[in-house]
């Protein structure tokens, strides 16, 4: 350990490994598949949302879409039914998307290399290098909340302002390349658990963001347009302007805003949800 406590790769393992050999949720359902599909519905499902509210969400979704084939052939609002609850409904429907595409051009099995996974709607670098290490146990750097936390309080703790620029050398240099699935999720449970026992070490990240106040934000009004028209299946603008009691202004705005990026649409003069159009082969 230097003079100023930062670890040495070694010692920095250790105290990873320890952490999760003694406290890791090893019982997470994620945890005990290698199945991509499972592991890529995680993934997405678990960004910006706490584990505790995505483990009954994951495991009715699965049940509900079993597969690539089942999710690519649901009706757009039967998706976003199921995923009630966990908010941020462009992720759903960019699963369904991305499954639509899986299914057209890879045969219904999802690849294995980083740049067909990046190309895939919805999957950005870490989804996956997530992906390849929790389903194809590929070692690739990757950083998320619970990563930068653990690299910034151990290897930078009187930073200020740091780039994850100069974490991924140091993720790279301590990733096991054996078996990179225990290894992250080792930093992710440890990461989880330094979150509760200090004042968060990702303030001190250059990518930091506080997360903006969600009561009378464009995001609740989003969030409950999309559930008023999975209720519905269709509405007229009026109707959700009575229904939401907003200025009609701001409605339309938030309306533009959710057909611009493919969630909502017209339907013969009234909004309904989303639906893409593809043609799968039997």
């Amino acid at each position: 350990m230097s003079s100023i406590g930062v670890p040495t790769d070694a010692e920095f393992k250790r105290i990873v490994r320890s952490y999760w050999r003694r406290h890791g949720r090893h019982d997470l359902p994620w945890r005990k598949t290698e199945n991509p599909y499972h592991i890529l519905v995680s993934e997405i499902m678990l960004q910006q949302t706490q584990v505790s509210r995505v483990i009954d969400a994951y495991r009715s979704f699965l049940k509900m879409f079993p597969s690539f084939r089942v999710l690519a052939r649901a009706t757009s609002a039967d998706v976003l039914r199921v995923w009630q609850g966990l908010g941020y409904n462009r992720r759903a429907l960019m699963l369904q998307r991305c499954a639509i595409e899986v299914v057209k051009h890879h045969k219904g099995a999802l690849p294995n290399t980083y740049e067909a996974l990046c190309a895939l709607p919805g999957i950005g670098p870490y989804t996956a290098g997530a992906i390849l290490a929790f389903a194809f146990n590929i070692p690739r750097a990757m950083i998320e909340t619970n990563i930068r936390r653990v690299y910034l309080h151990h290897f930078f703790p009187r930073g200020r302002n740091v780039p994850d620029t100069r974490l991924i050398p140091i993720i790279e240099r301590t990733l096991d390349r054996k078996n990179p699935r225990a290894w992250y999720s080792a930093l992710m449970d440890y990461g989880a658990w330094l979150a509760t026992q200090m004042k968060n070490p990702n303030t001190r990240s250059k990518h930091y963001m506080r997360q903006s106040k969600f009561d009378g934000s464009d995001r609740q009004i989003r969030g409950a347009i999309v559930r008023l028209l999975v209720a519905q299946a269709r509405m007229a603008q009026s109707d959700l302007v009575a229904e939401l009691a907003l200025d009609a202004e701001r409605v339309d705005s938030v309306l533009r805003k959710l057909e611009g990026e493919q969630l909502i649409q017209r339907c013969h003069h009234r909004w309904c949800v989303h639906n893409p159009h593809w043609s799968l082969s039997q």
